[in-house]
């Protein structure tokens, strides 16, 4: 049960059966969820010379009945309609349709009436709706994605379509894998709870036959949580490869796009990162900061020595040597080139913010107790010209999550002094995240600091030390999965949706995160799978944040709140 190759075969399944010069049609969606499992050179070696959005070929007239026409679309009545002029004046000698997720009879109807010239040779549903970053990880990228935020009755449409996007989605992925689900949510929130239970109408009754698949002794769990339940883990700054990247470059898709850092040339503007597709990538995309240092400076001497060796070409067999084995000498070179630019940028940062003493209150704010400690070391961070915009406002809302009850007075004063200091900042965002994700609000032990398990789990980890201070966070997902391989995780708080209850412990979990996951909780399954608990983890989510993404989301529901009549 892995994303990535249920998504690869699809799309395998697409291309090879179609022989010929194909153009690829994909919209905005489909793109991602292509581009993440296939390269452009195995496009090319299926024979795929033309890769177009659909919207673009709307807009061209010219005639390439010598091409076949691949589309790969999500099965939206805009994306139908694009097909039903496309099809109304051919331009390709051939049509073959495949949809991501399940069509409705009328979308077929308009198809098949848009066919005059009968160029249609098949319709089909191939269900990748879903962008399968890494084996044991997916998104969605709904857009409006604060909603999720709000009360439905803010934005009832909205809401609407952000959880029929979700529902269809997980309909996709458990389509692709072959499972129905029994379904769990997070009691404290309302979407969540929506999310699964229009999920449970869609898989046990309105396509019932559909995912009637062969019974298994238990079924696979899907549940459903809410992103509010653990807000701390995407404030926190990341010091693990993956998670290091998105958090202070960017990933989208794993493409990082480095042209929003500095100048670089052309080849190297945007370069992707892909445990498939890069073997050094998947060694180290959980490794340290420290580590990762020194495995690039024993990848860059090895590729040192592989030049000399290529240098030294003195007859005929060695110079067809080198050819034969240039093309792995240049994807080597662009590897090299690509790991050290990485760390490189990521070094300048990290010493610019002075994210090592950013990083360390962060984590102590996580992970230990002392109030009166934590809030001097977060006026001293407030108070050093070096220390970013973004790093204050983060560190004032680490702060107030932990603190909130224990010193009112002085959360006031950390209010003040960020309003002072930073000219950015938005004035009541740090309360808007308390009302969203503070402790009345919360059921989980985020702190480890409500459960006597916990509390003695932490102590123990003090007396201990910890192996790395920047990397001692565990999100709270890990506590949710190691409940669930315990046994533990409680109805109450946790309730399934109808009767369709768990006899036996599931070997398959999906975990879907409303409102987005972060790379440091899909490195946590990773780990966890790693394990052989005889329990398999997935983790999905309505996006992939770091810090950035969650505080846009943020400001952007806060902004929505207050233009609204509605009280939220």
């Amino acid at each position: 049960m892995v994303v990535t190759s249920s998504a690869r075969d699809y799309i395998n399944r697409i291309l090879q059966d179609i022989s010929g010069m194909k153009v690829l049609i994909l919209d905005s969606q489909t793109v991602g969820v292509v581009s993440v499992v296939y390269s452009q050179s195995e496009l090319l070696q299926k024979e795929v010379f033309l890769v177009e959005l659909v919207d673009s070929i709307s807009k061209s007239s010219e005639s390439m009945s010598h091409l076949k026409a691949v589309y790969f679309l999500r099965p939206t009545s805009e994306n139908i309609q694009f097909l039903r002029r496309q099809l109304a004046n051919p331009r390709f000698g051939e049509y073959h349709l495949f949809f991501s997720n399940i069509l409705k009879d009328t979308q077929i109807h308009i198809l098949a009436d848009s066919d005059e010239q009968e160029v249609v040779q098949q319709v089909q549903e191939f269900y990748a709706d879903f962008v399968a970053i890494d084996p044991y990880h997916f998104t969605f990228h709904v857009p409006s994605h604060y909603i999720y935020m709000l009360p439905a009755v803010v934005d009832p449409s909205t809401v609407q379509r952000f959880c029929d996007r979700v529902v269809e989605g997980l309909a996709a992925v458990f389509l692709a894998l072959k499972r129905r689900p029994v379904i769990r949510y997070q009691r404290t929130s309302d979407i969540s709870k929506r999310i699964a239970q229009e999920a449970a109408k869609l898989m046990y009754q309105e396509e019932s036959g559909l995912f009637d698949f062969r019974r298994m002794e238990v079924s696979p769990l899907l549940l459903v949580i809410d992103r509010r339940e653990d807000p701390v883990t995407p404030l926190l700054n990341q010091w693990t490869y993956q998670a290091m990247v998105h958090e202070l470059i960017g990933i989208q898709d794993n493409k990082v796009d480095l042209k929003s850092i500095g100048k670089f040339p052309k080849d190297q503007e945007e370069v992707v990162l892909s445990s498939e597709q890069d073997p050094f990538f998947k060694a180290n995309m959980y490794e340290n900061f420290g580590d990762i240092g020194m495995n690039i400076k024993r990848m860059v001497d090895e590729f040192q020595q592989v030049s000399k060796s290529n240098q030294n070409i003195q007859t005929i067999e060695d110079m067809a040597k080198f050819v034969d084995n240039y093309p792995e000498y240049r994807k080597m070179h662009g590897n090299v080139t690509k790991h050290v630019t990485l760390v490189t940028e990521m070094s300048k940062i990290v010493d610019e913010r002075k994210l090592m003493s950013v990083s360390q209150t962060e984590q102590e704010l996580a992970c230990n107790g002392g109030q009166g400690a934590a809030f001097e070391a977060v006026t001293n961070l407030l108070n050093n010209e070096s220390v970013s915009d973004l790093d204050r406002l983060r560190l004032v809302m680490l702060y107030a999550l932990r603190y909130e009850k224990d010193s009112p007075v002085q959360l006031m004063q950390l209010f003040n002094k960020l309003a002072s200091r930073s000219a950015k900042y938005k004035p009541g965002l740090v309360q808007f995240l308390l009302k969203q994700a503070g402790v009345d609000k919360r059921m989980g032990d985020l702190f480890g600091n409500r459960d006597l398990m916990n509390i003695a789990r932490n102590m123990a980890r003090g007396l201990k030390g910890v192996e790395n201070v920047y990397t001692q966070h565990q999100p709270l997902l890990f506590q949710i999965m190691e409940n669930i391989v315990k046994g533990r995780l409680r109805d109450v708080d946790y309730p399934f949706v109808g009767n369709h209850y768990q006899q036996g412990r599931p070997q398959d979990v999906i975990i879907f995160i409303v409102g987005g996951t972060t790379y440091e909780e899909s490195r946590s399954v990773a780990l966890q799978n790693a394990n052989n608990t005889g329990i398999r983890f997935i983790l999905g989510g309505s996006s992939v944040l770091n810090s950035k993404r969650f505080l846009k989301d943020l400001e952007e529901a806060q902004r929505v709140a207050r233009s609204s009549t509605t009280v939220v």
